[in-house]
């Protein structure tokens, strides 16, 4: 007779978990879910703001709240903390009037550029004079 294997919840993605951090690693920490599967997040997955190191954001033992994003062949799920929490949006700052000002100022230098160049043009005593006699290499 063969005995079963304890039955697994089902988990699906999408499904938001909770769990307990086991293991960091550089690349991101290991989680035991509360059904007792292992479940790993990425460093990528653990917040919108950058992080260096994942000392810096989890500790082992830590409870954690994360939201199933893949489950590959083998059966290895990845979570995300990020994708439970809300991402600051911060509208933009004026962008088109900050354009339309720098756009506003190139022409205008660049017309000033412009005129200049013209009156060089036009002014007789902007103009290079020739040399007359001898040569540049002081041969006649």
């Amino acid at each position: 007779m063969s005995e079963k294997a304890p039955a697994q919840a089902e988990i699906n993605i999408g499904d938001v978990l909770n769990g307990t951090v086991e293991h960091l690693a550089p690349y991101g920490a290991f989680v035991r879910l509360e059904s007792g599967q292992k479940a790993m997040i990425h460093i990528s997955e653990i917040s919108h703001n950058y992080i260096k190191k994942v000392e810096d954001v989890l500790e082992v033992g830590e409870k954690i709240t994360a939201k199933v994003i893949k489950i590959d062949d083998k059966g290895r799920i990845d979570l995300s903390i990020k994708a439970t929490q809300v991402k600051e949006v911060r509208p933009p700052v004026h962008r088109e009037d900050d354009f339309e000002k720098k756009l506003t100022n190139f022409l205008k230098f660049s017309d000033e550029k412009i005129a200049d160049l013209n009156n060089k043009c036009k002014d007789p005593r902007a103009s290079t004079k020739r040399r007359t006699g001898s040569s540049p290499s002081g041969k006649k």
